[in-house]
């Protein structure tokens, strides 16, 4: 292979292609640093692992004592690669140093599907963990983290590094022993709640604002029985970041304390509210805002209200307490579906994440939202709880010193992203040219005639013994599909919340001969489906999307699965005028005549693609102006109770 400053030729073509710019200058730059990792891996080639880990605490030793990790960077990745090399044969591409080179700096980095972002992280979170200081790898669940810290372990350890893994069921002193490691693997969501209940316990110990403990206070809490868990917030590297830190920006992590009224009164209105919300009529007795999903009761909803009888262990409730009762009920009968929004397992809500298609477990919906579902379901109600402490994941991850991420899709966010974080967005060019090929889209009148066109597609590329990949909205659709297929006769799999179980065990036949595989959006992020032998030579996987999501990004995610690392494969986008993206973009009215155009059209309709991804700009534009809100009245209520002297991420009356 022929290099050129360090870079083979090809790869080198791929930098200067990829876009002009600062983003190019950038890539440039650190072609040097890649250089510089190549010239030192002769020396550490022929070192023992002995050898190997002495040269890792050396370099250790001298992070420690102040050297710039900017100048240990060279040497640092080298030993990664070298490390992986040896353990799990596997040697950085150039394209991986190139990414993980990004991450030190403080980038997004944008990998393709296929393109090792796992062994990638490697990099960063081993430079910064030379420090000694916290080094927090943030993925989506608790399966992914321990995949990925038990498969890259090999590589810490034969470096003198320990990795620790964050699991929602770990105790107290499971969580320290994992966050006192040099390298630790978690979610989001189990490193802001352990923020919080840190900070919590700091308040009681009459510490407010500690961050890193020092030895005095290590030993003052261990007096006291009482330890916090963390050890601070030093560098996090972000998983999947378009999913945690754009799509997930609005979800704030919450640790509840019991609420004033009293748990009789405030279930019985909820169950109260359930059971009569069927009766109000849209545009009778109350109006609905389909931008901001607002009800709104009229004068003669409120009138109804009054008329409803109700127990007597009702009869402190306020009027206003009641009228806000059941537009909430109204609001949950419209847009809290079963088996698309959540899911009921053992007695109990499950959320179900729209951009993962994975049960959200342990979350739960603000504002009485989800005590309205459990109502609605005829569940038992649990009480909503006040705040004894909360933090937003912008929050969370603007408190790291130091931050990064790596995702599949992100140059349509860099605006947000820059603006939010301070982070730029790299695309980093893959190790082999891509060979996707995208089919031009299909339009149908209705759902109904979609789905019958979808389900002939899945037969005739099935006859070529290809593997195909559908990719649903929501669990109800995949098993709406399942059925389809089922009465045609295409024996298939279903990869969906319910089968959370025996995911690892579908993607990984999923590129298999004759392999038909129907998922939500959980088969879109975190896996990689792999060809079997002989696949690629009649084509590769075939994706195909079934309707556009509310950002443009989870449909790349899913296009992503196939074509990976140079693999060939095809993807297809099937719409229907009565898709959900129609209604939610273009509005009620517009949206409407819409369905009702296509109940007068048959067969595919050609030349209205591009108005469906409009919708789709105008879906995701209203959440960006959501996220942007969010965050500025975050960033007053910071400030203002900053300047109380007051803690923000906890509330005041609580002890």
């Amino acid at each position: 292979m022929t290099y050129v400053n360090g870079l083979s030729a090809g790869f080198r073509a791929r930098v200067l292609s990829i876009m002009g710019g600062p983003v190019q200058r950038r890539l440039a730059a650190w072609s040097q640093e890649l250089a510089r990792v190549q010239a030192s891996e002769p020396e550490l080639q022929a070192l023992s692992d002995e050898g190997l880990r002495k040269r890792s605490l050396s370099i250790r030793f001298r992070a420690k004592s102040g050297e710039k990790l900017s100048l240990l960077l060279p040497e640092a990745y080298a030993l990664v690669r070298e490390a992986g090399r040896r353990t799990l044969s596997m040697r950085h591409f150039d394209v991986q140093i190139i990414g993980g080179i990004s991450l030190f700096h403080g980038c997004i980095a944008e990998m393709q599907t296929g393109e090792g972002k796992t062994l990638t992280a490697t990099l960063p979170l081993y430079l910064h963990a030379l420090t000694g200081k916290s080094s927090h790898l943030a993925t989506v669940n608790d399966y992914l983290a321990k995949r990925d810290a038990e498969w890259m372990r090999p590589i810490y350890e034969v470096l003198g590094m320990t990795v620790g893994v964050i699991q929602t069921a770990d105790k107290s002193d499971q969580r320290r022993a994992a966050y006192g490691c040099d390298v630790v693997y978690g979610t989001a969501k189990e490193f802001g709640f352990d923020f919080l209940r840190d900070r919590l316990l700091l308040r009681r110990m009459g510490h407010q604002q500690d961050d890193i403990l020092g030895e005095a206070s290590s030993q003052r809490y261990e007096a006291a029985g009482e330890q916090p868990v963390q050890r601070g917030a030093h560098f996090a590297l972000v998983d999947e970041a378009d999913s945690i830190l754009i799509d997930e920006a609005r979800t704030p992590l919450i640790i509840g304390s019991l609420g004033d009224k009293a748990r009789d009164q405030v279930i019985a209105t909820f169950q109260w509210a359930a059971a009569h919300s069927g009766r109000f009529v849209e545009d009778d007795h109350y109006e609905y805002d389909h931008d901001t999903k607002k009800v709104e009761l009229t004068a003669s909803g409120r009138q109804l209200v009054r008329s409803i009888p109700h127990p007597d262990v009702m009869r402190a409730v306020g009027l206003i307490d009641l009228y806000q009762y059941i537009e909430r009920a109204i609001r949950v009968n419209r847009d809290y579906l079963l088996h698309r929004q959540y899911v009921v397992r053992d007695g109990e809500v499950v959320i179900v994440d729209e951009f993962t298609g994975r049960l959200a477990e342990g979350r739960k919906w603000r504002d009485g939202i989800h005590q309205a579902v459990e109502a609605k379901e005829g569940l038992e109600v649990t009480v909503p709880t006040g705040q004894a402490a909360r933090i937003t994941v912008q929050d969370l991850f603007m408190r790291y010193r130091h931050l990064a991420g790596m995702t599949g899709t992100a140059t349509s966010s860099a605006k947000e992203f820059h603006r939010v974080y301070k982070t730029h967005v790299i695309p980093v060019p893959t190790n082999r040219p891509p060979q996707r090929v995208r089919l031009p889209d299909k339009v149908f009148g209705t759902s109904a005639e979609k789905w019958s066109a979808m389900v002939e597609e899945i037969k005739e590329i099935h006859r070529q013994r290809r593997p195909i990949l559908v990719g649903t909205r929501s669990i109800d659709k995949s098993e709406l599909l399942s059925k389809l297929l089922t009465n045609a006769g295409i024996a298939h799999q279903v990869l969906n919340a319910y089968e959370i179980a025996k995911e690892a065990e579908i993607v990984a036949q999923a590129g298999g001969f004759d392999k038909v595989t129907v998922a939500t959006n959980m088969a879109g992020r975190g896996t990689d489906i792999k060809l079997e032998p002989g696949v690629a030579e009649i084509g590769g996987l075939h994706v195909i999307c079934t309707e556009l999501h509310d950002a443009a990004r989870i449909d790349r995610q899913l296009a992503g699965r196939c074509g990976r690392q140079g693999d060939p494969g095809t993807v297809r986008q099937y719409l229907a005028f009565d898709d959900d993206i129609l209604l939610s973009g273009l509005g009620p009215k517009k949206g409407q005549k819409l369905i009702d155009l296509g109940a007068t059209r048959k067969g595919e309709i050609p030349n209205f693609s591009s108005l469906f991804r409009r919708s789709q700009r105008a879906v995701e534009n209203r959440h960006f102006r959501d996220r942007t809100i969010l965050l500025h009245h975050e960033r007053q209520r910071t400030k203002i109770q900053r300047e109380m002297g007051q803690d923000p991420y906890l509330d005041t009356a609580d002890t």
